[in-house]
């Protein structure tokens, strides 16, 4: 597997370049790049956005605005162009040869922040898939210089360019990757499949970057998860377990956070990191309740928990930081709503209340007689149940209690009309 490096040297001088088209709020659009090329350890020098019908074929922006942009790059010493779209093979080579400054769009610089943040060995192997996968069909625009053979007396004969060897090279790498994954995988829905027939129950914490998942998993569970102020601080799953107000011990998931206009590509390339979403019983979207475009933050979680077909699971709007929020709430929200403050741990218990009306009932009330020989089965129905009223009777252990469906169906004899 290939190590992932982090740039530690002088840090790029950025300009950003978006094309209004009028499909998406271009100004926030732009700002929230600019948020994310400072989490990769950019400097944002300046922001370029100019209004159009559509992107031009050739350069993106119109030959005119690159040119102005060249100058910009120029009185500003800029060593990156970052383009708020995703860019063609073609419109990248074409607007390097006239600025002659290197040029990225949204999804690099995404991968760069996501190779800085992955632990696990399928993050990893995530990462470089799919940064492998955007670089191959970019190989070709590289020029003579990736060329082993030249031309003249003494360079005829067999043999291949270095630019047909590397990309050969990434296609065997990359079919590599994929086979690793699938292993991965195969492996993650056989636990899957293990953890249904167990009857245990998944909660996913998800929704947008920065809305303080990672402090509502760490305010819950004690997990110990990362919990910064930064774009995509979590990229890995980590789950651990919860117990609820009615004694049921669920699984809690924290999940990679999402953003807007997330390039298609990535949300193929970390599917399975998201796919833990669509298996959950319930889904707690969080949003920054402190954020001018909560809104738009909710429509983006719920419109991509819909790509990945979570459509029918239950989900509940978790609005964070509402200590920063103020007391008024004028926010649209989807299914079931709790405001909360992760930080300070305020409004858990409702949001904990929330989450045990959200399950689907896997518990009723019994009473049971217990024989004195089953000792060890009435200390489970203490352990893993509610008990509500307890006795000792002359022919066993009268026990009133809140268990599981398993547990009344494997002690139907014991239970009294």
């Amino acid at each position: 597997m290939a190590e992932l490096f982090e740039n530690a040297g002088q840090a790029e001088r950025a300009v950003l370049v978006s094309v209004d088209t009028g499909d998406f709020d271009a100004q926030v659009s732009i700002e929230e790049l600019a948020s994310l090329a400072q989490t990769a350890g950019a400097q944002v020098l300046f922001s370029v956005i100019q209004k159009k019908e559509r992107p031009e074929a050739a350069t993106y922006v119109g030959v005119g605005k690159l040119f102005e942009i060249k100058l910009v790059c120029e009185r500003e010493e800029a060593t990156l162009l970052v383009f708020d779209g995703e860019l063609t093979p073609s419109q990248q080579r074409n607007i390097e040869k006239v600025t002659n400054v290197r040029t990225i769009d949204r999804t690099p610089l995404i991968l760069d922040i996501f190779a800085m943040r992955a632990r696990s060995g399928e993050g990893r192997l995530q990462v470089e898939l799919a940064q492998l996968r955007y670089s191959l069909p970019r190989l070709s625009g590289l020029g003579t210089s990736m060329s082993r053979l030249g031309g003249g007396i003494g360079t005829r004969g067999p043999g291949e360019t270095k630019l047909e060897t590397d990309k050969r090279h990434i296609r065997r790498r990359i079919q590599h990757l994929e086979q690793e994954l699938a292993q991965l995988e195969k492996r993650r829905n056989m636990q899957r499949e293990r953890r249904k027939k167990d009857g245990v129950q998944s909660v996913a914490i998800v929704g947008y970057t920065n809305a303080g998942k990672s402090t509502l998993m760490n305010a819950l569970t004690d997990a110990g998860v990362l919990a910064e102020d930064m774009l995509f601080a979590t990229l890995d799953p980590t789950a651990r377990a919860l117990i609820l107000p009615d004694g049921r011990s669920v699984m809690l998931i924290d999940t990679v956070g999402l953003i807007r206009r997330l390039p298609h590509k990535l949300v193929e390339a970390f599917k399975s990191t998201l796919e833990v979403a669509a298996d959950a019983t319930v889904i707690l979207n969080v949003c920054d309740a402190s954020d001018e475009q909560c809104s738009e933050h909710l429509k983006v979680t719920n419109e991509l928990l819909k790509e990945i077909g979570c459509g029918d699971v239950p989900v509940i709007s978790v609005m964070n930081k509402c200590d920063l929020a103020g007391d008024i709430y004028n926010l649209p929200t989807f299914g079931k709503t709790v405001m909360i403050s992760a930080l300070e741990e305020k409004g858990l218990e409702n949001l904990l209340q929330m989450i045990s009306q959200a399950l689907p009932p896997t518990r009723s009330t019994v009473e049971l007689l217990i024989p004195f020989s089953a000792g060890g089965e009435a200390a489970r129905a203490r352990r893993e149940g509610v008990v509500l009223e307890e006795e000792y009777r002359e022919n066993g252990l009268y026990m009133k209690a809140t268990v599981e469906h398993s547990f009344i169906d494997a002690h139907k004899d014991w239970i009294l009309e």
